[in-house]
Parts: structure tokens; sequence; C-alpha cells
């Protein structure tokens, strides 16, 4: 069995077709689907199906996709060994999310390719719940995210600190607008926030619903620079990382409503699988995490 192989199912999966996956991996289609194809004869198994215009695991695939990577971590390791314990290379894949990825772990990200230059570094931006089974399914090395419960013993957590979530609207917005902590209210004012699953949109729906307030409207935007700028200029509000709105509530830009919710903490957390055998790539990146503690005291 070629153990190439599984790099190939792994493109696939990440593209969702065999065209984007060569692409990714530098070959032609015809490779990928020889691939594949020579796989799926060995097992005597189907590792993919359409649904719709995507590629996804078949039943199959997703009961062989640990195993898989269970059998590229062994071989990962066996050629670390093998080159005298070399610098770190190969693959790593991490999960991250949004707002930790564009306002706290670019530095590191840079350093990290400083002393791997050898590491094929693949970054995810996604939802934290998405992370978590993410991992549990083999799909990402590490996991970097806000701890949305939900962890099986299987999954190996680390904590990062803590931050703060924090309501802002724009500083035109009208006194009478402003509270949100009265039970019973109607309000004129849009809700503007991140998809649904968010930790941060989920504990300011709770918020609103706990002391019966009602807005006039949601607005989902997909983007956290957008949802600012939207916020800035309209009769609106939005509940963010308190890191990823420093800029503009010290330059007026926006400014914090006072609300109930901003005091509780949110716990930002490292996860693994226990079921994986971590490379050199991996705990690289992993020490460099704990060691240069980028979210105390920048957190707050």
């Amino acid at each position: 069995m070629d153990t190439h192989a599984f790099a190939v199912v792994r493109a696939i999966l990440a593209e969702g077709s065999f065209q984007k996956a060569a692409q990714r991996l530098n070959c032609s289609q015809s490779t990928v689907t020889f691939q594949v194809r020579r796989l799926e004869n060995e097992l005597s198994l189907p590792l993919f199906e359409r649904v719709g215009r995507r590629m996804v695991l078949s039943r199959a695939g997703q009961d062989l996709l640990p195993h898989m990577e269970t059998i590229s971590q062994a071989m990962q390791t066996i050629r670390e060994y093998g080159s005298g314990h070399s610098a770190p290379s190969g693959e790593l894949r991490l999960a991250i999310a949004e707002s930790l990825l564009a306002y706290r772990l670019a530095p590191l990200i840079a350093r990290f390719a400083e002393q791997a230059p050898d590491v094929r570094l693949e970054i995810h931006s996604r939802n934290c719940h998405e992370i978590r089974d993410g991992i549990l399914a083999g799909h990402y090395d590490m996991g970097i995210y806000y701890d949305v419960g939900g962890h099986p013993h299987t999954l190996e957590l680390a904590e990062l600190g803590q931050t703060h979530g924090t309501v802002v609207a724009s500083p035109a917005l009208p006194p009478h607008m402003r509270d949100l902590s009265t039970p019973h209210q109607r309000k004129e004012l849009i809700f503007i926030t991140s998809e649904a699953r968010s930790v941060y949109r989920e504990r300011m729906e709770a918020h609103l619903r706990a002391r019966d307030i009602r807005l006039r409207q949601t607005v989902e935007l997909w983007n956290l620079e957008a949802i600012k700028q939207c916020v800035a200029r309209s009769q609106a509000i939005s509940f963010l990382p308190r890191f990823a709105v420093a800029r503009e509530l010290s330059d007026g830009t926006l400014v914090e409503l006072p609300a109930a919710l901003s005091h509780a903490p949110v716990r930002c957390i490292c996860v693994r699988h226990r079921n994986r055998r971590p490379g050199a790539a991996e705990r690289l990146f992993r020490q460099l995490l704990l060691d240069e503690d980028i979210f105390s005291p920048k957190i707050r």
C-alpha cells in the first residue's frame, strides 16, 4: 500500500474535488484519480462519493480516515528518526478560530515558519465547533479556539488564557438606544454578527433572551473587519473579543456598551487528539504556543 495516497485523500477532502486536489498537490488530475482508484481497489471499498459539487468521504472513508492518519504519523516519525532528528519537515494541519488567527497568532506563525522552513503549514479558519469535530475526525493535527465544551476524553486540552467580549456600537448611537440591561425592551437595533455557532454570538443571544430584549434584525457577516466597519456606520451593535476591537475603542471609531455578559471570560484552548503521536513540527508549534504566552497579558 502506497502511503502517498493518504496525502491525496486529505487533499481531496480539503478541496472538495479531484481537480482542485491536483492543483494543491502540483500534479495532474489523472495522477490523483489513479492514486484513489488504486487505494480503493486494494481496500475493495469506495472512499469517496459526490454530494452536490463536492467529493466527500463515504462511510467507509470516514471510518478508515483515522487509521490512515495513524499510519501517516508513524511514517513521519520513522522519517524524522532516520534523518538524525534534523529540523522538522512534512505537513502540519492547524485549525484556528478567525479572531485568534487574525489578531493574535500571526507573529507566532511567522516565527514557526522561520524555525521550520521545510514544513508545509496548512491553516484553516473555522468555527470552534467545527474545529473540535475536525480534530476528532482526524482532519487537523491541532486546534486553537475558544472552549465550546463537548470535548471527550480522547482530546487533550491545554489552556492558553482567557479573554472577554465586549458589546460595541457606533459613537453616534443615541443614549436611549444603548441600554442592553433593562428587561422587556423592543429596540430598533441591528445585531451584526458572524455564523450561527460562534461562541460570541451564542452568548449575546442568550443574554438578550434572558432579558426579553428584542432587536429589529440580525445580520450575518462572516468577517470581523466587515462587522466592525458596518457597526461603526449604522444603528447596530455587535459582541466581539475585546482584543479584536482594541484599536477602534482607542481611536473612538467604536464605543463600548455596558452589558453583564462582558464580565464572563472566554477560555482559549489548544486541542489535539490523544491517540495521535505528534510529529516534530507539531511539537515545535505547540512549544512556541505555550512558551511565548501570547495570550497574556495581551488578552484582558
